[in-house]
């Protein structure tokens, strides 16, 4: 059955349409994708689905009947408003509590707040849960959510991927989530020049078939091309004696890998990291750090050690520290015990969360040469020109006032005035709020041949795995973990309970859970005893650890050296993440 269809439909908002004689339509099961350039009409098309936004040429027709659930980018709500108001409106207890989808829906979403809260006041990120809870209570045929995942933790995300995939409405979303558009979307459409141009599968599929397309399509003009030579050839030499013609054969698959960007040598950016880093980066011991008034701890008695070279990827939910960590790094935050160690060559770069201010008078690429007018990336040098067009700033987009830019092309410039800085030491707070997924990919290339130390918070999976080899996470024990696992291991024993809630996160009317019987007598001593053993395991194997990173700055010219110290570090830290966890069960026992 079709609910919602598109005929000839044209949108402007200015010289060039967003919008284009577009014909498409909904069916009833749909999963679709939306991607496309910011800027470039993805959330017009679905105002114009809604009929939000009425058309300038075309026509827009709804089935009959057709319940149609809508999320947009900007989460508004009455004045005064609670959280029950908005989700539950006049549904009595009983009522939404004998409802098992909306008991689950409150449960995945809103389990840290009080129901009777007012929203005014409340984070981006909770009244993003509150507006998605208010959407997916109802029944509902048809849902169109732009940008979905926005202010969401990697929890949420995971919980609102599986929770869509469990649901019968058909569905279209615009994300440049690339992880959560594979697992909720079997269907893409790019929004490009006007145009929608519609293809098979999710993400993974998209770029394929994409590329396929970009393939046909040169090996086309090369024909085209040669087809013109040869006329031209014979217009200047006359007819020449017919000679058998040259096959041509292509490989699709092989025309595709020869594309692919080559996979990032770790010890080879090892080798570059350590001779502009030396041996020491970063080396937190014992470090309490505390937060607020009063104030309370996000960190206690944490050690943890960054080597030259390393690519962290940091998780945790909000609220557990992971901004805190980023700023007691670059200086910002100092530790009230303990003490932080950072190296003498440590040239320090900070992405945060905020956008930096610039004069709104100077043009795009004055803003950017200001600082630097090429740099070396890897083995290529790049000028501040050149990286801006990679960035998606072409030849007169570079001359924009700053004043003029939007939101994500804002934070495209602060990522390329950070690097115009040739910094050997990169700390990233959420890079990817606000860029779409053309960007995401380049800025990913440009990482992925970047030497120095990495460390970059983000909810997004997919860039996650992407530029960092290894993950650690703040689980509101007031330490960093390793994840041997990565993002999965994460929510693993966030699913299992092992990893406690930060205070901050915790519902206040919650009630207290059973708790576990804790050892007596000569069994408390025994784990007690264990612990030690535990802790001095952990020790040992954080002083080889750094013993490793020492022996990596040494050989750093030896490549097999260098192989072989690496393989042993990984094996340490496995290790080291294995003794943790064991130490973190042991001490949630003894209380």
């Amino acid at each position: 059955m079709n609910l919602v269809n598109l005929e000839n439909v044209a949108k402007s908002y200015g010289p060039s349409p967003l919008l284009d004689a577009v014909s498409l339509g909904l069916d009833e099961g749909d999963r679709v994708g939306v991607v496309g350039r910011n800027g470039g009409g993805k959330s017009t098309l679905v105002s114009v689905l809604a009929r939000e936004t009425e058309p300038d040429d075309g026509r827009v027709t709804h089935a009959r009947g057709l319940r149609l659930g809508l999320l947009s980018q900007r989460d508004e709500f009455p004045a005064a408003a609670t959280v029950r108001s908005v989700v539950l409106g006049d549904r009595a207890e009983h009522e939404w509590a004998g409802d098992v989808r909306a008991r689950d829906i409150l449960g995945g979403l809103l389990a840290d707040l009080d129901l009777d809260a007012p929203l005014a006041g409340m984070s981006g990120g909770e009244r993003r849960r509150v507006a998605l809870a208010r959407l997916l209570v109802p029944e509902s045929d048809l849902l169109l959510l732009d940008e979905p995942t926005n202010h969401l933790d990697i929890e949420a995300i995971d919980w609102l991927a599986r929770h869509l995939k469990g649901r019968k409405d058909a569905l279209l979303v615009v994300t440049h989530d690339r992880w959560f558009l594979d697992e909720v979307t079997d269907r893409t459409w790019e929004v490009v020049d006007g145009q929608v141009e519609r293809y098979e599968g999710g993400y993974s599929a998209y770029v394929l078939a994409k590329a396929e397309r970009s393939r046909i399509a040169a090996a086309t003009e090369a024909k085209r091309q040669n087809l013109l030579r040869k006329e031209l050839a014979w217009l200047r030499r006359g007819p020449q004696a017919r000679t058998s013609k040259p096959k041509f054969r292509v490989d699709a698959a092989q025309a595709l890998i020869a594309d692919e960007p080559p996979a990032r040598d770790s010890v080879e950016l090892t080798r570059f990291a350590t001779a502009r880093l030396g041996k020491t980066v970063f080396e937190v011991e014992d470090a309490t750090v505390e937060v607020g008034d009063p104030a309370r701890a996000i960190f206690e008695r944490m050690t943890w050690r960054l080597g030259p070279g390393d690519r962290v990827g940091l998780v945790g939910v909000n609220g557990s520290g992971k901004s805190t960590l980023l700023r007691l790094l670059d200086g910002s935050v100092r530790p009230a015990a303990g003490r932080m160690v950072r190296g003498k060559t440590v040239q320090l770069a900070h992405l945060t969360q905020d956008l930096e201010d610039l004069d709104p008078a100077r043009r795009v690429l004055e803003s950017v040469e200001e600082i630097r007018r090429r740099i070396t990336v890897g083995k290529r040098e790049w000028t501040a020109s050149q990286l801006l067009e990679r960035l998606g700033f072409p030849g007169d987009r570079q001359w924009t006032p700053v004043g003029d830019l939007s939101g994500g092309e804002r934070r495209r410039l602060q990522v390329l005035r950070l690097l115009m800085g040739e910094p050997n030491v990169l700390l990233l707070d959420e890079p990817t709020n606000d860029l779409d997924i053309e960007t995401l990919t380049e800025v990913e290339d440009i990482f992925d041949g970047w030497p120095g130390t990495l460390v970059v918070v983000s909810h997004d999976r997919y860039f996650l795995e992407r530029v960092t080899d290894h993950v650690v996470a703040l689980l509101g024990d007031g330490r960093v973990s390793m994840l041997p696992g990565g993002v999965d291991e994460y929510l693993e024993r966030r699913a299992s309970g092992r990893a406690p809630k930060p205070a901050a996160a915790r519902p206040e009317r919650a009630a207290a859970p059973a708790e576990a019987p804790k050892p007596k007598g000569g069994q408390e001593w025994k784990a007690r005893k264990e612990l030690d053993r535990l802790e001095r395991r952990l020790e040992k194997l954080a002083a080889q650890e750094g013993e490793l990173h020492e022996k990596l700055a040494a050989h750093a010219t030896d490549y097999a050296k260098l192989q072989e110290l690496d393989g042993r570090l990984k094996e340490i830290q496995a290790e080291a993440a294995s003794v943790e966890e064991e130490w973190l069960m042991l001490a949630e026992d003894i209380g």
